[in-house]
């Protein structure tokens, strides 16, 4: 068998990309870097919210019509080929890799580790203001849960990923010098707490203790 033979025989994969690569996508999307790849998430994101939301279509309406204009324009586009004398690409040959799957199941697998390690970390550390801190926030999630529903909180968030971190970006300094006035402040703020009300809580306790 030649070797044209073996090329066409062969199945086509989707490449490997490594976490860096990843990595390196992620941080192009979240800083605006490649602006044709953002303008694409912001679209399918807020076509997405107002199909569902404003218009009231359902899940399964929209990825039917997602899988509709996908499968005609695949059609449209393999018989123009055709019309032109072109060879139109076997896309039946594609498949995913075994390590594809791995390293996305692997990935997901990291992410609820680190959840319930930090689950485990808030509730096992000392340091009651981090406490109060992360059950006021989980507090406030539950009530913004109350107030709309998981598409619009994904949307908001979505909106809130591609903007924030290029705002940071573009104010760096004038961000870190208040996050650190913030941080004094609250290391102050720690300090009169602890000062005026556990300390007194304990020398109580020590008072009744040896009375």
């Amino acid at each position: 068998m030649s070797k044209e033979a073996k090329a066409e025989t062969q199945p086509l994969t989707t490449p490997t990309c490594s976490s860096d690569v990843d990595n390196d996508i992620v941080k192009d999307l979240v800083l605006w870097r490649r602006k044709k790849l953002n303008a694409t998430v912001l679209v399918v994101a807020t076509t997405t919210w107002v199909l569902m939301e404003v218009y009231e279509f359902n899940f399964l309406t929209v990825i039917s019509w997602v899988a509709i204009f996908v499968v005609a324009s695949i059609f449209l586009y393999s018989n123009m080929l055709g019309i032109l004398g072109k060879e139109p690409p076997n896309l039946l040959r594609l498949e995913l890799t075994e390590e594809t799957i791995l390293r996305m199941g692997n990935t997901v697998r990291a992410w609820i580790e680190e959840a319930i390690r930090w689950v485990f970390l808030v509730s096992v550390e000392k340091d009651w203001p981090v406490f109060v801190g992360v059950e006021a926030g989980l507090w406030l999630l539950s009530c913004v849960g109350n107030c709309m529903d998981l598409l619009t909180l994904v949307f908001i968030g979505i909106l809130v990923s591609a903007m924030v971190p290029l705002t940071y970006v573009k104010n760096e300094d004038k961000i870190k010098r208040f996050g650190e006035w913030l941080r004094e402040k609250h290391k102050r703020c720690h300090e009169i707490i602890d000062e005026k009300a556990f300390n007194k809580i304990k020398s109580k306790i020590v008072e009744k203790k040896t009375g």
